[in-house]
């Protein structure tokens, strides 16, 4: 074989070697296998809640409208409903009626429930405050534009004695910034606050001396106006009512008298 080729083949063989080696080192090695071993128990305790999955207006049953949801076990009141106290909670509260609205994702509280054998009402009234009704019409409820939770001021209108045979009007503010707990059966405005219906009574909520107040008013008056009040101004002090119509303190009225089927008013002295 001549010494050229020779040449050229030695050549060529050392250049396929190092063809070779460049190409072995370029590859890359797969990364290792790297194995998780799957935790058996969930890193944060769970327990599961009684909890409202759907809204609730005031004065309904709960129905269908609560379950079971896991919550962090740290995160669990004394007050919520667990499953590991009470597993037959769903089917034990659900023709429960609620005392106040709840919302979807709320813990349920039995606080915020009508209790067993207690009326609707009388669960809703603040301790210490009297619920009592008078007539009212679409002239006398600003329109019907006053709904439950709005405040009012009760005016009195009452005809008057104006000497020489006359007679007018005598109109009166009795009870201010008082709280509308119902208007007739219904104890809270419609889904969108928007709809207006004309009630014929107003439950009103009501401190025992402003119901001793109201009872005189509605046996004087020709009329009792609900005036509503703005939202601003449900937090002013009242420092004046007209109490003198139950105990005669600084003004002195008129009490009517019925006796015998005859009318009559007289003076409520001091």
């Amino acid at each position: 074989m001549p010494a050229s080729r020779l040449i050229i083949l030695s050549v060529a063989a050392v250049a396929a070697g190092g063809a070779g080696y460049v190409a072995k080192n370029m590859v890359v090695a797969p990364p290792p296998q790297v194995v998780v071993n799957a935790p058996t128990q969930p890193a944060i305790a769970l327990q599961d809640v009684l909890v409202l999955s759907g809204d609730v207006p005031m004065g309904s049953q709960l129905g269908t409208n609560i379950s079971w949801e896991e919550w962090p076990a740290d995160g669990v009141n004394a007050n919520f409903i667990t499953r590991a106290a009470e597993p037959d909670a769903v089917e034990k509260l659900k023709g429960s009626v609620a005392r106040v609205a709840m919302y979807t994702g709320e813990p349920l509280r039995r606080s915020k429930l009508v209790g067993e054998g207690q009326s609707f009402m009388s669960s809703i009234l603040p301790s210490g405050m009297r619920a009592v009704a008078t007539a009212i019409s679409a002239d006398t409820s600003a329109g019907g534009f006053i709904l439950p939770n709005d405040f009012v001021d009760v005016i009195m209108t009452r005809r008057a004695d104006t000497g020489n045979g006359g007679s007018g009007f005598n109109t009166e503010t009795i009870l201010k910034n008082i709280r509308v707990l119902a208007i007739d059966q219904t104890i809270q405005e419609d889904e969108e606050g928007k709809k207006t219906r004309v009630g014929q009574t107003a439950t009103l909520e009501l401190t025992p001396q402003q119901a001793e107040i109201i009872t005189v008013a509605q046996q004087m008056a020709d009329r009792l106006t609900l005036a509503l009040r703005p939202i601003t101004d449900i937090h002013e002090k009242i420092t004046d009512e007209a109490d003198y119509l139950v105990n005669g303190n600084g003004r002195r009225g008129t009490v009517r008298l019925i006796k015998s089927g005859e009318v009559s008013e007289v003076g409520a002295r001091k």
